[in-house]
């Protein structure tokens, strides 16, 4: 069942998804209300950031957590192990800006010696690439993602408010010389802002062998700068891709990408015969056109540890209180079990519902 609403003078689809039925999960495996397996956990380390992304918070006021509110190293590493006992095998570090926590490569290194973990992997605007792309690799980092909105070192300054668009190219050099590959771009894409680089941003992540991917801009926030004028969906930037003589092809190699929110195209720039060479991996994260509710495979942890079920809602359990009130792990499995008992079925951003926080407090 499906339906449409208007904002604005915008249209946007979504759809209920009827609850997933199933039987009695296995006790080492990690599941929601609805069924849906929980398969990796995003931690963010700091609300803090060396920038001011428009669409992520506003220029001024911004508060941040007193220090000894983050959680800690040691509790960041016992909630990993936590999860991995529970059948998690991806940990995603974010922020604010991770690379901003003070030694955060020993951070790395502490949570890539966790037994089970297979995938460890960190969201990060990549001013501070250069210098820490080789510590971070060797610590144990298995895989990037780096925020990269525009190639125009301007437009980059007005978006970001404080960033330098050469520290992040440069940045994304460091970056493959340390050894990472498949570097994912994140382009948060904004109507009248940088939608007009559609195509430039898939050439240049094409010619870096890089995977680039779209992602819709969340009415996310406090500043009201969400709405009919930024937004801009994954078909439509699609359509300006075929437009600028793009060749796409399907949605199969979804699986293959780790089983994100992504959901991934094979591109082909003009010229280029899609039968005689390669494509270039294209993703588009449509949470608010065609949201991907029904499969949704993680949940967050804050900055100060709270676990937040879905992106949409605030979440009320302090994992961080638990542990520091001296709650055994196995207390704090039963805790973060009976949260996800009652995680919604998803998301209504499609019908005008807001999340009155910044992405820094939530967690990327």
């Amino acid at each position: 069942m499906s339906s449409q609403v208007a904002i604005g003078s915008l249209g946007i689809s979504g759809s209920h998804e009827p609850r997933q039925q199933g039987g009695t999960p296995s006790p080492f495996t990690l599941v929601d209300l609805q069924h849906r397996q929980v398969r990796y956990v995003r931690i963010s380390l700091t609300d803090r950031c060396n920038y001011r992304c428009t669409y992520c918070m506003p220029a001024e006021g911004v508060e941040v957590v007193d220090r000894p509110q983050l959680l800690r190293f040691e509790e960041i590493v016992r909630l990993v192990r936590i999860f991995v006992a529970m059948g998690i095998r991806r940990v995603r570090l974010t922020g604010g800006e991770p690379l901003t926590r003070r030694r955060v490569v020993d951070l790395i290194a502490q949570i890539a010696a966790v037994e089970g973990l297979e995938d460890l992997a960190m969201t990060t605007n990549g001013h501070q690439l250069v210098s820490l792309a080789g510590p971070l690799h060797d610590a144990g980092l298995t895989r990037l993602n780096v925020s990269l909105d525009t190639l125009d070192a301007e437009r980059f300054a007005a978006i970001t408010r404080q960033g330098h668009l050469k520290h992040v190219l440069d940045g994304l050099k460091s970056a493959s010389e340390a050894g990472f590959s498949g570097i994912k771009l994140n382009a948060v894409m904004l109507r009248g802002l940088n939608d007009a680089e559609t195509s430039d941003l898939l050439a240049f992540a094409r010619a870096h062998g890089h995977v680039l991917r779209y992602i819709e801009y969340m009415p996310i926030g406090t500043d009201d700068y969400w709405g009919p004028e930024s937004f801009i969906s994954g078909d439509e930037l699609r359509t300006r891709l075929t437009d600028a003589g793009w060749t796409l092809r399907g949605d199969d190699i979804s699986a293959s990408r780790g089983g994100g929110p992504a959901r991934y195209w094979q591109a082909w720039p003009r010229g280029v015969d899609p039968d005689s060479a390669p494509g270039t991996p294209v993703g588009f994260i449509t949470a608010v056109s065609d949201h991907f509710c029904a499969t949704c495979n993680r949940v967050r942890v804050s900055p100060v540890g709270t676990l937040r079920e879905c992106l949409s809602t605030a979440g009320a359990l302090s994992l961080r209180d638990l542990m520091r009130q001296g709650a055994e792990d196995a207390v704090v499995t039963q805790a973060i079990r009976d949260a996800l008992d009652g995680k919604v079925d998803g998301h209504r951003f499609w019908s005008g519902q807001t999340t009155l926080e910044s992405m820094v407090q939530i967690g990327g």
